[in-house]
């Protein structure tokens, strides 16, 4: 329950209206300003406001975890809101000037947990949280999803700087406690090392001999590369690349054990070294036929059609084998969506070229993907009826050009002459 009285509405409407004047904190209209804000009631954790985002809008959000900031006052908090539109990776801390108090929902139901079907929203917001708020914890129950988003509801680490980009961070990732006070972390970005300030960075970037992914580079096309790193040999750069990757993964869980695991890491190149643009990660023995694990493109790198060229590698290393595939769910948000762009054009291309009939069987043969995800994207597009006790594949050519052009352009093509690898499992 959050009680505002009139006057400190008052107080907090002013306070929204007229930011916080520069000041070196010793000046007396500052300090007014400041005595103004602490005397305003703290928010309570599960309070339902707007804040205004980077776009200058308001939007509603939910208050996830308060703390107080002693050099400001006696009464003077910040917020870390979850945006209720939007995925989790938009969680941030705001100070009370960005709130809207008059917006502020005094009845709070703690009881009550976001869920995108009971907000109310525009159908360009709605469309937005179909492409982008897909959480991926089908597989946890309530108890375990509770305790899941309870650790891990708060971003520790705000940025980082991995080679000439310092990256926003999306979500938790569980550093070593000695990193508990630090908000922005500096990789190496060849061994994935981590450290506190920029000068241990330069320290370190003189000592560091490495230029590109420990392990064995399997794949060279122009200046795209990509090195499998066995988890059992390089052990620290498996871990260091877990923490990494969790920062902009909400599912993942982390493997500290990373000894079960290969690393499949793709690399721009130029005359500086092979900088890392993504990875996917891969079981060494898969019971389940998965042949990916954890799939990431690094933030500067998305949009530029990396993601769907992973998964098309991983389908790659799978032919190899004379598998079928599919990756190990949950999916990340992200994921989800560049597997099904992926799975529709590669099958929609086959269809269109094939002359007569076509089994599922016959696509995962020839795609190595597997049945299930096969029928469930020919299902989502519409492609499938069935008749007489079996699966009947609809083929109509302009159905199926309207599909490609609505599945916007393919991935960058792996070129399997280049591709120089043997299967783990013939590697011993």
């Amino acid at each position: 329950m959050v009680s505002i009285d009139n006057a400190n509405s008052a107080t907090a409407k002013a306070a929204v209206a007229n930011p916080a004047p520069e000041s070196n904190g010793s000046h007396p209209e500052f300090d007014a300003y400041r005595r103004r804000k602490s005397s305003i009631m703290p928010l309570e954790v599960g309070t339902r406001v707007n804040c205004r985002w980077r776009d200058g809008k308001y939007h509603p959000v939910k208050v996830i975890e308060r703390r107080k900031l002693f050099s400001c006052g006696t009464n003077y908090y910040e917020y870390y809101v979850h945006y209720t539109e939007f995925n989790r990776r938009l969680d941030e801390w705001v100070d009370l000037d960005q709130l809207d108090l008059d917006s502020v929902e005094t009845d709070v139901d703690d009881k009550v947990e976001d869920k995108v079907t009971g907000l109310k929203m525009t159908r360009h917001q709605k469309r937005k949280i179909d492409e982008t708020h897909i959480e991926g914890h089908e597989e946890l129950d309530a108890a375990s999803l509770r305790e899941h988003e309870e650790f891990t509801k708060v971003k520790n680490i705000a940025t980082i700087e991995l080679g000439k980009y310092e990256i926003e961070t999306w979500y938790f990732s569980p550093f070593p406690p000695e990193y508990n006070e630090c908000t922005k972390l500096f990789f190496c970005e060849f061994c994935l090392n981590f450290m506190k300030r920029k000068e241990q960075l330069q320290r370190h970037m003189k000592k560091c001999d490495l230029k590109h992914p420990p392990g064995d580079e399997i794949y060279r096309d122009k200046t795209l590369s990509m090195f499998e790193v066995d988890g059992k040999k390089n052990k620290i750069y498996g871990q260091n690349l877990c923490y990494l990757a969790k920062l902009f993964l909400d599912h993942k869980t982390l493997y500290y054990d990373v000894d079960l695991f290969l690393f499949y890491v793709l690399c721009e190149c130029d005359d500086r070294g092979c900088h890392m643009v993504g990875y996917f990660s891969k079981e060494k023995q898969s019971e389940e036929s998965y042949n990916l694990a954890c799939i990431l493109t690094l933030p500067p790198y998305q949009r530029k059609g990396y993601g769907k060229f992973l998964i098309a590698f991983s389908y790659e290393l799978s032919k190899k084998e004379a598998k079928v595939g599919t990756p190990e769910r949950p999916l990340s948000d992200l994921g989800l969506l560049s597997y099904r762009g992926y799975w529709t054009r590669v099958l929609l291309d086959i269809l269109k070229k094939h002359k007569g009939n076509i089994s599922i069987k016959e696509l995962s043969d020839m795609t190595a993907i597997k049945a299930e995800d096969i029928l469930t994207t020919l299902q989502s597009l519409e492609l499938i009826q069935y008749r007489k006790g079996q699966h009947v594949i609809c083929a109509d050519p302009k159905v199926l050009d309207r599909h490609l052009k609505a599945a916007g352009r393919g991935c960058i093509d792996v070129d399997v002459s280049k591709l120089i690898w043997t299967p783990y499992k013939d590697q011993n």
